[in-house]
């Protein structure tokens, strides 16, 4: 079965955004006012910047979904052992801290970028699209976090039950209405 995979990303963009505006006031700015303008000429300051802007911490931050902006830095990025299920099977978000780790140099971590297909919901299309300076801003950024938390489980083929807390991403057609009955039982009463 081909799978429409643009199809898949507005579904999956349209689930998170529904997601994020039902757990983040709207009040409440999404970026804080102190965040790093795009054009910072500190590569780290940018890299932070475009973190937030990008929506990175959505997946790979435990809690942010929920607390947005309350998370404390010291805990962005490291990973969420919820799943996310579709017909691709079950991903999860990374730990970004440990995955970084072992790519010391931007420019590899750039070819690795740029040459990856991913699972959903990881945009890896965002990816693509942004620069070598946002990429390699990006890879100052979390570099220069601590490498702490957890592995994250490894994706799963569809099919495979998850061991985890999962949330399925799949689209549901409406039906027909169900009929509804103009009779209304009445319980008796002695």
């Amino acid at each position: 079965m081909r799978f429409n995979s643009f199809f898949l990303f507005l579904s999956c963009s349209g689930v998170l955004i529904a997601i994020l505006s039902l757990s983040q006031p709207l009040w409440q700015p999404a970026v804080k006012a102190d965040a790093a303008p795009f054009s910072a000429p500190d590569p780290i300051a940018r890299g932070k910047y475009l973190v937030a802007t990008a929506g990175c911490n959505d997946c790979h931050t435990p809690g942010f979904m929920q607390m947005g902006t309350k998370v404390p830095e010291s805990e962005w990025l490291k990973g969420v052992p919820v799943g996310w299920q579709g017909p691709w099977g079950t991903t999860y978000g990374s730990n970004l801290r440990q995955h970084l780790a072992a790519f010391p140099e931007a420019e590899v971590w750039i070819r690795m970028v740029r040459s990856r297909e991913g699972l959903p919901p990881m945009p890896w299309a965002s990816l693509h699209a942004m620069t070598d300076g946002d990429l390699t801003a990006l890879h100052a950024y979390i570099r220069s976090l601590p490498v702490t938390g957890s592995v994250m489980p490894p994706a799963l083929p569809p099919g495979t039950a998850p061991a985890t807390p999962y949330m399925v991403m799949e689209p549901v057609m409406p039906g027909p209405p169900k009929a509804v009955s103009t009779e209304q039982e009445i319980p008796l009463q002695k």
